[in-house]
Parts: structure tokens; C-alpha cells; sequence
């Protein structure tokens, strides 16, 4: 209920909420990992270039291996992360947040193609704003994601926050929404905060702050501080 957030139900009966990563932070890390890439290409060119027709020929060929298998690599080696999406903390998976293996990661990297049609990836970003999960059309055929990976603490005050009791009764999944809203807040702004916030409706009806009563409804959800 939460946006941004990919729910997953496991066989072992525990729910996954995974944060999906949007356009900016996966295209500042493509940015990124296009530098590593560009670096890498000039020092190749440098090495093989001396030996004439035979250097050039080596020189497309590793090329051709780094452009499509540079991603691939990384992304099944380094727990779904290639160097750019470790600085932005994002990582690929796949739908159900198991590890991406080789085939999902072969496909949803060779698909690139097809994204980056017409010009400057115009079919991937257009996929990705229309899908709830940001998919570009290379993760919706591989069947991966990109997620936010996991703070190493997802602990929050609860000692200091006044409880609030919910007007109503409320749902598991509002409830879930509302604990899950207390974490996320911890590294949100104050106005993204509040926009989140602002999303409850009626649960935060005339309540001066929003994001202060929702955490005080999640502190009360949590039995921290029942009264």
C-alpha cells in the first residue's frame, strides 16, 4: 500500500516488502557503470592497437564481451549488483527475491537492444512509467527486478514516540503499511515523508502532523507502549 514496494509471499509463509528502485537512481548507475565501461575501453584500444589489423580485431572482440557481458557478470557474481548500482545501494532480483541467475540476467541484458530503441533507451523508460515495478521491457521478459537493497537496521524509536490508537479498525495490510511507513520514514525527507503520509486519508483526518501520528499509530501496532 506503500508506493515503491514489491510484496512477496514465500513458501515459507513470510512476506517480503522490497523497495523497487525508479528511474533516477538506475540511470545515474547506468551512467556509471557506461564511465567503467569507457575507461575500460580506452585501455584495450591503447593495448591493441600497436599490432595493426590483428590488435584491431582483438580489440572488437573483447569489446563486444564487455558491452554485453560486463552487466552479466557483475550482476550474478556480485549479488545482482554491477559497480554503479552498489553506489546507489540497488540490486537485481528476481520477481519472487531469490538471487538473479544466469539465464534472467543474460536475457534482461541482451534485451537492452530493444529498450534502447528508438534512441536513448525511449522503449525502457516508457515501460518503466507505466509499470508499477519500474520494469523495463528486458526485466519483464527475464522476470527480474531492481530493488533498494536491505538497511543493515531497520530498527526504530519507539520509546520517545507518543502512542496513537487507530480510529478505526484496521486491516493486516494497513497495518503492515502503516509499520512499514515508520522505517521508510527514518530515511525519507520531511516532505516525501508527509506526501507518503497525506496517502492514509481518513486514518490522518485532521491531524496537525501526518507522519507524527502515523508513527505514533505504528509505536501502538507494535505494543511497544500500549496504554
Amino acid at each position: 500500500m506503500i508506493d515503491t514496494i514489491h510484496s512477496v509471499h514465500t513458501p515459507e509463509g513470510i512476506d517480503l516488502h522490497l523497495r523497487t528502485a525508479g528511474l533516477l537512481p538506475r540511470s545515474m548507475a547506468w551512467l556509471i557503470d557506461g564511465l567503467i565501461r569507457s575507461v575500460i575501453y580506452v585501455a584495450i584500444s591503447l593495448a591493441f592497437l600497436p599490432f595493426g589489423g590483428i590488435g584491431t580485431g582483438l580489440l572488437l572482440l573483447v569489446t563486444f564481451f564487455v558491452e554485453w557481458f560486463y552487466p552479466v557478470l557483475f550482476e550474478v557474481l556480485r549479488d545482482g549488483s554491477t559497480p554503479g548500482k552498489s553506489i546507489y545501494d540497488i540490486k537485481v532480483i528476481h520477481d519472487d527475491g531469490t538471487p538473479i541467475g544466469w539465464n534472467a540476467s543474460l536475457i534482461r541484458n541482451l534485451l537492452r537492444i530493444v529498450d534502447f530503441l528508438p534512441v536513448m533507451y525511449g522503449f525502457g523508460i516508457i515501460s518503466m512509467m507505466l509499470n508499477s515495478d519500474f520494469k523495463r521491457l528486458g526485466d519483464l521478459a527475464a522476470g527480474t527486478l531492481v530493488v533498494y537493497k536491505e538497511a543493515t537496521s531497520q530498527n526504530i524509536d519507539m520509546i520517545n514516540t507518543p502512542v496513537v490508537r487507530p480510529n478505526r479498525p484496521l486491516k493486516l495490510e494497513e497495518q503492515q503499511a502503516i509499520i512499514a511507513f515508520a522505517h521508510r520514514s527514518q530515511n525519507l525527507t520531511d516532505e516525501r515523508a508527509h506526501e507518503l503520509a497525506l496517502l492514509t486519508g481518513p486514518l490522518i483526518e485532521n491531524e496537525p502532523d501526518p507522519v507524527a501520528t502515523l508513527k505514533g499509530m505504528a509505536a501502538w501496532l507494535s505494543g511497544e507502549q500500549r496504554s
